[in-house]
């Protein structure tokens, strides 16, 4: 078994021996506390990260749902009316030519959108590295006492 020292301090001779013998109980106490708090708020600083990239990617998600409407928006108010009339005139009957553009651009935007739903939904803002880490820190703790 090899011997790990804390950072700073000599790693001793017999694993048995503790590595500083002259500290009080109420130094270790203070050490392990302080060390207990360093530990907490790099853990928090970690799950920050981890949710805001999940929110940056819910945001794209909910972004080309946006995209998805506006363009559907300009879609039908632009392109259809040019093409309903280009093909009601060649049917004979214009109203028929504003349905059939009318179903393509739904289709267009239902696609857009479902697409963007899916990113929506495929983010998890739950801090899994943070998670795990948090479990590890508390089986090496348990470790420790025994």
């Amino acid at each position: 078994m090899t011997t790990v020292a804390e950072p700073g301090y000599p790693a001793p001779q017999d694993p048995t021996e503790p590595i500083e013998p002259e500290q009080s109980l109420g130094d270790l106490v203070s050490r392990m506390t302080s060390d207990v708090s360093k530990l907490i708020g790099t853990q928090i600083e970690l799950a920050k990260v981890e949710i805001k990239d999940e929110v940056r990617r819910a945001g794209k998600g909910v972004g080309m749902v946006g995209g998805g409407g506006l363009a559907g928006w300009f879609a039908l108010l632009l392109v259809s009316m040019g093409i309903a009339f280009g093909i009601g005139n060649a049917m004979d009957s214009v109203g028929w030519g504003f349905v059939i553009v009318g179903l393509v651009y739904a289709v267009v935007a239902t696609f857009l959108v479902l697409k963007g739903k899916q990113q929506i939904t495929s983010a998890t803002p739950i801090a899994e590295q943070t998670i795990e880490s948090v479990k590890e820190d508390v089986e090496w703790a348990r470790q420790q006492r025994t």
